[in-house]
Formats: C-alpha cells, structure tokens, sequence
C-alpha cells in the first residue's frame, strides 16, 4: 500500500531541491553573515530573512518603476507606483517585528530602498512632470529634495536604539514622497498644465520645502507604538470606515490632503511647544 509523504519530507525534498539550483550561483556570490552586535563573540548568523525582504523588494520594484514611468511621461503611473512603494515599505518593518524577523541587514536594504522610492523617484517624477522647463531652478529643487531625503534617512539610521520610536525626527521620506507624487496626481487629474508658470515654480518651491522639513529638528508621530493587536473601541472601526469612503469619494485629493495635514502637524507642534514654554517662563519670572 503506498504512503502519502507527510509534510516534512516535501519541505526536505524542496530545500534539497532549492540547494542544488542554488549551489552554482552561491559559489560565485558567496553567503551573507551576521555578527550579533550585542555579543560579537556568538557564532555569525548565515543567510538573510525572506519575507520582509520580499516587501523591501516590492517597494524597490515599486519606486524604481516609477522612475521608469515619469521618464517615459506616465505620471499616472509614476505617482501611483509611489503610494504603492509605501504600502510595501510600510509593511516590511512592521512584519519583520511580528515574525521576529529583523536584522541589521534588512535595515539597511530598507533605508537603499527607501532612497530609490521616497528620494530619488518623486524628485524625478515632480521634475518631468512640472520642471524640466526651468533650467537649473527646475533640476537644483530635485537635487535639494533627493539630498535632503538622503541626510533625512542617514540621520534615521544613526537614531535608530536612541529613542522609543514614538516620534520621528523631521518628516519622514515616505510622507515627503506621498506629498510630492501626490501633487502630481492632483495635476493630472485636475488636468493642470504644471509645466507654465507660476505652477513649475510652486512645484519647484514644494520640493524645496518638502526636503526642508525631512530635515529639520520637528516631532511628528511615528504610528509606530499603535497596537493593532488588542481590542479597541467599536467607534474607532467606524471612524476608520469614515476615512476609507472620504479616500474613496476623490482618492488623489484626499491622500494629499491627509499627507499635508501630517506634514503641518510638525511645524504646528513646534509652535505650540515654544508658546507653552514662553508662558511658563512667563509665569516664573511674574512669581519672582
């Protein structure tokens, strides 16, 4: 009577399988190791983690088609294949801590990916779509953006074990790229002529601010403590249901907008954090 093979042995057959394609290629590349930076004396760590990369990669694919497409003038497209790269890259780190699948590797695959899709792809994407006829005005905005974008996840990188996570630094590249891809989305579905002034120069000068508050020293949320695990309030499903049908009634309008809310919770942050501390002041310097 024949047996069925349980599941192991096709999962051993498939990895012996999978060795024996990859074994020509692994000589030639070779195999990446890991040293534990808590314990530099464990053995290293082969290989790297599949699954997050995966999303890594898909964000990749997702920023560097949208260079592709700007270049062949599919703004559409171009735009839309930003928001894309966000998803992924919003869901790589969040898996990779819920599989318990992080590592200095896909931390630093992350921040190139996020280089090519948030610093390189919508500066481009805002240059075909609306500067190419400003001359150096046009392509310095791009540059400043996508140098920003870059110092922007330099410093991240750096910061990364120095604080809780709640807050970022400066706004992060993804909101910067959503806000510039989204504009252009607008454009096209608005159908505006970006490329006459004064509109190249708005575009040029939303660039140019875009890159200023990646860098510059202001709180923004970082969604990253929210628990989407636990219980929550019933209200709170109907409010995201609400939010979802507002996206859905105009989605490039409404994106951009909830982005430019997010952008200016910053600066307004800011503000009212200097305010509160001059009345405190105030108030000591009336006591005394």
């Amino acid at each position: 009577m024949a047996t069925t093979p349980d599941n192991d042995d096709l999962d051993d057959d498939f990895e012996r399988a999978a060795g024996q394609i990859e074994a020509p290629l692994a000589s030639l590349v070779g195999d990446y190791e890991e040293v534990d930076p808590s314990d530099a004396s464990a053995p290293r760590a082969r290989g790297v983690y599949l699954l997050p990369n995966l999303f890594t990669t898909g964000a990749l694919f997702a920023g560097f088609y949208g260079v592709v497409a700007s270049m062949q003038g599919d703004f559409y497209s171009g735009a839309v294949a930003i928001f894309v790269a966000m998803v992924f890259d919003g869901l790589d780190g969040r898996i990779a801590r819920m599989t318990n699948t992080t590592s200095a590797f896909g931390a630093e695959y992350d921040s190139m990916a996020d280089m090519v899709s948030f610093g390189v792809a919508p500066g481009l994407l805002v240059f075909n779509w609306a500067l190419y006829d400003l001359g150096k005005l046009g392509w310095v905005a791009a540059f400043i953006y996508t140098a920003c974008a870059a110092l922007r996840l330099a410093r991240f990188n750096t910061e990364i074990g120095t604080n809780d996570g709640s807050y970022f630094s400066g706004l992060a590249s993804p909101a910067a790229a959503a806000l510039a891809a989204g504009s252009v989305w607008v454009g096209q579905n608005e159908g505006l002529d970006a490329a006459s002034q004064p509109l190249s120069v708005i575009y040029a000068v939303l660039l140019i601010l875009l890159g200023f508050l990646m860098i510059a020293n202001l709180r923004y949320y970082s969604f990253k403590k929210m628990n989407l695990e636990g219980r929550v309030p019933f209200v709170r499903i109907l409010l995201l249901l609400a939010l979802v049908g507002l996206v859905a009634l105009d989605p490039p309008i409404m994106l951009w907008l909830l982005f430019l809310a997010y952008a200016l919770s910053g600066p307004a942050q800011h503000f009212r954090y200097r305010r509160a501390e001059r009345q405190a002041r105030e108030a000591q310097d009336n006591e005394q």
